[in-house]
């Protein structure tokens, strides 16, 4: 099962993700619950946000910390009773940029894909939604919002399900649970 949840800022979709997860593993007792996350903390006030949702969670969830390497950290947890969050794709895609590396944005991407197609357990994917503003400014703002906006919709196809959320309620674009 994958979900793609899709958001702007503050607009409740970590928490969302958060509690579908835990939702769906407490009928699993073998679950594993394991949290990648894409951040690194560049200042002080990016220090503070990645504490808060640290100290949300429970002691329950593992944590794996991996700004560029995605494909490699969910390799790790690739079972059949994993539960996975990946928060975020749009953190992610701006670490690779900063690399000024095409063909290793290009590489990573396939590779990300690539190893979200072969993951057996459940998952939930958190991205960032920035199409919904005015064109950007500078080269590297539309860039970003291009290759973000492209590896959306290569997500939300990869996905089973699809949810935007805004002021922390949720819309379901695409459901393609199949419930036995």
């Amino acid at each position: 099962m994958k979900h793609l949840v899709l958001g702007g800022v503050r607009s409740g979709k970590s928490d969302f993700a958060e509690n579908w997860i835990k939702t769906l593993s407490n009928e699993n007792k073998a679950a594993t619950m394991t949290y990648i996350a894409t951040s690194q903390a560049w200042d002080e006030e990016m220090s503070e946000r990645i504490l808060a949702h640290q100290l949300k969670r429970s002691d329950k969830w593992s944590l794996i910390e991996e700004p560029l390497l995605l494909s490699k950290a969910i390799e790790t947890v690739n079972k059949q009773d994993s539960y996975l969050i990946i928060e975020c794709i749009t953190l992610w895609l701006t670490n690779l940029l900063c690399l000024d590396d095409d063909a290793r944005l290009e590489s990573e991407k396939r590779q990300f894909l690539s190893s979200l197609e072969r993951f057996q357990g459940s998952l939930v994917i958190v991205s960032g939604e920035v199409g919904l503003g005015i064109m950007p400014m500078n080269a590297l703002a539309r860039r970003f919002a291009d290759e973000l906006g492209s590896l959306n919709q290569m997500l939300a196809t990869l996905c089973q399900q699809v949810t935007f959320v805004s002021a922390g309620l949720p819309l379901i674009l695409k459901n393609e649970i199949k419930i036995s």
